[in-house]
């Protein structure tokens, strides 16, 4: 399991180097990837991209993953769940 103290965002194995993470829901990616994938969810949630060349070091992770910066930015926001928290069960009212 991979996490970051920076985003809610993290990554998990699931068997081999096949890895699934939280903003790519659907996508199974090699080890090197998720590790990727971790470091473009913490840097969309630790900075704000200001210049090109910002931009562009975000654009040369994001095409590991076959996606443009801006797409990459997109979606870790779109996906932005805590999958760490538990969730207490609701008790049921009964009639």
């Amino acid at each position: 399991m991979m996490t970051s103290d920076e985003t809610t965002h993290m990554a998990r194995c699931v068997g081999g180097d096949r890895w699934v993470v939280s903003w790519l829901p659907g996508r199974t990616l090699t080890g090197r990837q998720a590790v990727t994938a971790m470091t473009i969810a913490t840097t969309v949630a630790t900075r704000e991209m200001r210049t090109g060349a910002e931009w562009a070091l975000l654009d040369d992770l994001a095409l590991e993953l076959g996606l443009t910066a801006r797409e990459a930015t997109f979606m870790v926001a779109l996906e932005n769940h805590d999958y760490r928290k538990t969730v207490e069960p609701r008790a049921r009212v009964l009639d």
